[in-house]
């Protein structure tokens, strides 16, 4: 505990986002819901306007809205997303006009709620299966669609790592005066992620799934 607070649990990734509900959109298969997915990605790649954008945020909050997702664990983590979407949208207004640089910024922040709502209406393991399902035709130039799916759930649980050793790189360089030289965050996160890949390897070399 901290000033009489309870310390805040560690985010636990797109992966530990899943909320429980009875929803129309917790009910939609998770091979369907990966497909909408996909749509709003493929959406998102073509240019149509800010008119557009902001019709497909619209859809995507209504969605939330319907599954009836705390509104704090689909924000959570929002704010790098938002402050990276702002400048992005701020260079494209500056290079290609202010109707571009909205859109750029709005598709973006559609597209990580969109996918923050599939995780949190639908069990890891149904996401894991789905795409192990998606991944079958890759079975005919050797690749076994388990080591998709492994690799798919390697990957999302090791965002909550990266946030959680940046976090603490970003303190232990702060309590030395050196919150202002990024060289004292990003190297020893780097050195901590490396370990943690290697730890990985290992772990899975050790259960034959290395190969």
């Amino acid at each position: 505990m901290t000033a009489g607070r309870p310390l805040r649990p560690p985010w636990a990734g797109p992966l530990g986002l899943h909320h429980p509900g009875s929803s129309v959109v917790h009910r939609l298969p998770a091979g369907l819901k990966l497909g909408l997915l996909a749509g709003v990605g493929v959406g998102v790649a073509v240019p149509a306007g800010p008119v557009t954008a902001v019709a497909g945020l619209v859809l995507v909050v209504g969605a939330t809205a319907v599954a009836r997702v705390p509104w704090h664990r689909t924000t959570r983590g929002l704010l790098p997303v938002v402050v990276t979407a702002a400048v992005l949208g701020a260079y494209q207004t500056w290079v290609r006009g202010p109707a571009v640089g909205a859109e750029l910024a709005l598709d973006l922040v559609t597209l990580v709620l969109a996918g923050t709502l599939v995780t949190a209406t639908t069990r890891a393991d149904d996401l894991l299966a789905a795409v192990a399902r998606a991944a079958r035709p890759l079975r005919h130039v050797g690749l076994h669609p388990e080591t998709v799916s492994l690799a798919v759930g390697l990957f999302l649980r090791t965002v909550p790592v990266l946030v959680h050793v940046t976090g603490e790189a970003r303190d232990a360089a702060r309590a030395r005066g050196l919150e202002r030289d990024p060289r004292a965050v990003v190297v020893p996160a780097a050195v901590r992620m490396v370990g943690h890949a290697r730890t990985t390897g290992d772990a899975l070399a050790a259960r034959g799934l290395a190969d």
